[in-house]
């Protein structure tokens, strides 16, 4: 397995304050890996700076390029792609040119329809809704959106903070799911997470980020038996 991404100490400040300190991390090819920790530790910081919205010192490498100079449109032209927590959809527009949108980064339009149907037949509810405007759909649907408009870029790597945000128990579980079945098409996936338990049982490795620094690492698996980890982020089970 060849390694997709990594960050080297990073640091990101707002104004004097540092809000992530020496930060190192990496994500293998087809690998899912999770940073859990609690609010305020620093996790959207993380995902703001690789995709080059918050300015960072440290090295960001994607697919052996560094692209700590790189501007947000050339690294998602490189196909890193971003799904924020407010999913920031186009209300007024259907859902149709929501997932086209998606695509405005690639260069060779050609396969654009095959890829739009592709989501479709991975989220058959944005299909039933395509017409239908954004501003619309629940919040499930929403999030299912905003993860089809990242696949409709052809992503290498997807990168989703806190997709499971706001959503009742049985489509979280959905949500998740399609993560999975995205690792299985060969998606490498970074995943910011509060839901600690379902990251973990979703994920092949994990670090904890608290105060801004990672305290903790190593496979998932192994992560959701940690004592501490139960204690502090998994409901005591």
């Amino acid at each position: 397995m060849s390694e997709m991404f990594s960050m080297t100490d990073v640091t990101v400040c707002y104004d004097n304050v540092e809000a992530v300190r020496n930060v190192s991390l990496s994500v293998e090819e087809g690998q899912i890996v999770t940073v859990i920790g609690p609010n305020g530790a620093g996790k959207t910081t993380l995902l703001m700076a690789a995709i080059g919205l918050l300015a960072s010192r440290g090295r960001l490498v994607f697919q052996g390029n560094d692209i700590g100079r790189m501007s947000v449109e050339d690294r998602v032209e490189r196909r890193l792609c971003l799904v924020p927590e407010k999913r920031e959809l186009f209300s007024d527009m259907s859902v149709a040119d929501n997932l086209l949108l998606g695509s405005y980064s690639l260069r060779d339009r050609s396969g654009v329809q095959k890829t739009l149907d592709e989501v479709y037949d991975r989220f058959p509810r944005l299909k039933e809704r395509q017409r239908q405007a954004a501003g619309t759909l629940s919040g499930g649907e929403r999030q299912m959106l905003a993860l089809g408009r990242a696949l409709m870029a052809k992503p290498k790597l997807l990168m989703l903070d806190e997709p499971s945000l706001g959503l009742a128990p049985l489509i979280v579980r959905e949500i998740f799911r399609t993560i999975a079945s995205l690792r299985d098409l060969g998606v490498s996936i970074l995943l910011v997470e509060q839901n600690a338990r379902a990251a973990l049982e979703t994920a092949d490795y994990g670090y904890v980020l608290e105060t801004g620094e990672v305290v903790q690492s190593g496979p998932a698996k192994d992560l959701i038996h940690d004592p501490r980890l139960i204690t502090a982020y998994l409901g005591g089970h």
